[in-house]
């Protein structure tokens, strides 16, 4: 009997990868257009990037408790199709019906969330599950398509808001519709591995032990998602709005450059890591340090050169962890996969509209209104600011969990 050809099933698994990247960096990408046409507030387009990883939280939990319902297989099949339908919804009802363009925008939200959602909790494990000389490369470099397709999406989308106009954005968005349905097609034709939610030896090592070394490494995960994405979800606003950049050079030289560092660092680890923790350990650090030196910038290049560099720092916190835990944790299933992921989306959706709420409250706020006329910044970028100082508690705390995770697992494993 033939052996099934899993290298087109690993090729469509990072096709997908790289198309589905436009469900997390297109949103933020037209975040001033829809303040501007249609005039909803920061906390509101926050809120967006909170339902985008809240519907992800959801179906990762659904699927690391109710696993046994679904069909993995089929799931897998038909993820790109409803990212398609949910960028249809989010392009055609605001275009059709302006005055309640929000509610279309939550609608095409919460459909193509579905279907990012069930990328991350079963594109690693299928890749993970695949005949492979070295998993820990094509776990990585899975990771990196992602960032190589949001460099994409970014320079492709800025090009089109800047030279045929953002008024015309929904037809970019039904564009990025059609790149999804490639990967249906090569997914529907590619041979797929056994695949159980629940791993038979996982079920002979439940212990006290282990489940707090997965709570920890959630919590890693939980802080290294609100790094990565607390920047790359407000960066490009956050150049054209508070440092007054034009759109097309705060995205391409701040969002897409970001992305495009992320991609190289997680290639390069993928070719050359070793040693993940202590490359997440200095990338907690070093993000951390990079938030606090543009909150304090006052120059608007420097403060997006270090929102860029981000992209370094961040790059392995959320494949990294899964690489530790991998390492720390024998026998992990599907279902720890999905644990994972809901930790990340938690912390992906949780920080973002965080900094949100805080710009629109310190902006609006009589001290930064004073502030404002004292160092002859705009109130909305001392909200910025104030709100970047916020998010550098995430990698902050991460750098503490570190610590901590290290003294525990040495403590274990001599046990």
């Amino acid at each position: 009997m033939e052996k099934p050809n899993y290298k087109i099933t690993k090729y469509a698994c990072f096709y997908e990868t790289l198309a589905g990247a436009s469900a997390f960096c297109l949103p933020p990408l037209l975040f001033a257009t829809f303040r501007n046409m249609y005039g909803i507030s920061y906390s509101l387009l926050g809120f967006l990037v909170l339902l985008n990883f809240c519907t992800q939280l959801f179906v990762d939990l659904i699927f690391s408790f109710f696993s046994n319902k679904f069909n993995i297989h089929k799931t897998i099949r038909i993820m790109p199709i409803l990212t398609s339908i949910g960028f249809i919804v989010y392009a055609i009802l605001p275009s059709i019906f302006p005055q309640y363009a929000y509610i279309g925008l939550v609608i095409g939200t919460l459909i193509f969330s579905v279907a990012a959602g069930l990328s991350e909790v079963l594109l690693s494990p299928l890749v993970a599950a695949l005949p492979s000389d070295n998993p820990e490369r094509d776990m990585s470099a899975l990771h990196s398509l992602y960032a190589y397709g949001f460099v994409t999406v970014v320079i492709v989308s800025t090009l089109y808001l800047e030279f045929v106009g953002s008024k015309y954005w929904a037809f970019l968005v039904m564009f990025w519709a059609i790149l999804p349905l490639i990967g249906a097609f090569l997914l529907f034709k590619s041979p797929m591995p056994d695949m159980s939610m629940d791993n038979e030896k996982e079920k002979n090592t439940k212990s006290k032990s282990r489940t707090k070394s997965l709570v920890l490494c959630m919590g890693c995960i939980f802080l290294g998602a609100a790094a990565e994405c607390t920047m790359s979800n407000w960066i490009s606003v956050y150049a054209e709005n508070a440092l007054h950049m034009p759109k097309v050079v705060g995205d391409i030289f701040g969002m897409s450059l970001f992305a495009l560092l992320l991609g190289f660092a997680r290639t390069a680890y993928s070719k050359f890591g070793k040693n993940i923790y202590n490359v997440l350990f200095l990338s907690m650090l070093f993000a951390s340090m990079c938030y606090v030196i543009v909150a304090f910038s006052t120059n608007a290049i420097v403060s997006l050169i270090f929102c860029a560099m981000l992209g370094i720092f961040t790059a392995m916190l959320w494949p990294g962890t899964l690489i530790f835990m991998e390492e720390k944790i024998p026998y992990v299933s599907v279902s720890a996969y999905a644990l994972m992921a809901s930790g990340g989306d938690l912390g992906a959706s949780f920080a973002p509209q965080a900094l949100g709420i805080v710009v629109d409250n310190v902006s609006v706020s009589e001290w930064a209104q004073n502030l404002s006329v004292k160092l002859g910044f705009t109130p909305e970028l001392i909200g910025f600011k104030v709100g970047i100082l916020m998010a550098a508690i995430f990698p902050l705390l991460g750098v503490i969990l570190l610590l901590y995770m290290k003294k525990y697992f040495k403590k274990i494993s001599e046990e």
